[in-house]
């Protein structure tokens, strides 16, 4: 489920690939077994190709991770989170419109 442009983010690289990256980082946290989470996947995708060099996009698998979601609170998926200086500066919860996943990136700009 991840392209050239989406990093997977796990329990053990989260330190790492989305606590100290120097861009911006939308994560989505997901399971495969979501519907509103596969739904929402392609415009997750899209704005992963459309701001490619401007932020990082991952994608965590709750049931593959569960440390990380736990940690962060995460009640309900999808959710997708946008961290700055390994903040979380904005939330998304539910399978939303792009616009809407589109300001939260623009928000972290």
């Amino acid at each position: 489920m991840a392209s050239q442009n989406i990093v997977v983010v796990t329990d053990s690289n989260f330190e790492s690939e989305v606590v100290k990256s120097s861009l911006p980082m939308l994560v989505d946290f997901w399971a495969t077994w979501c519907t509103p989470c596969l739904a929402l996947a392609p415009h997750v995708e899209a704005l992963a190709q459309e701001y490619a060099g401007k932020i990082r996009v991952g994608k965590c698998d709750i049931d593959a991770n569960p440390m990380v979601p736990t940690q962060l609170e995460i009640r309900s998926i999808p959710t997708l989170l946008m961290f700055k200086a390994g903040q979380v500066v904005g939330q998304v919860v539910g399978a939303v419109p792009r616009a809407r996943i589109q300001d939260l990136v623009k928000k972290a700009l």
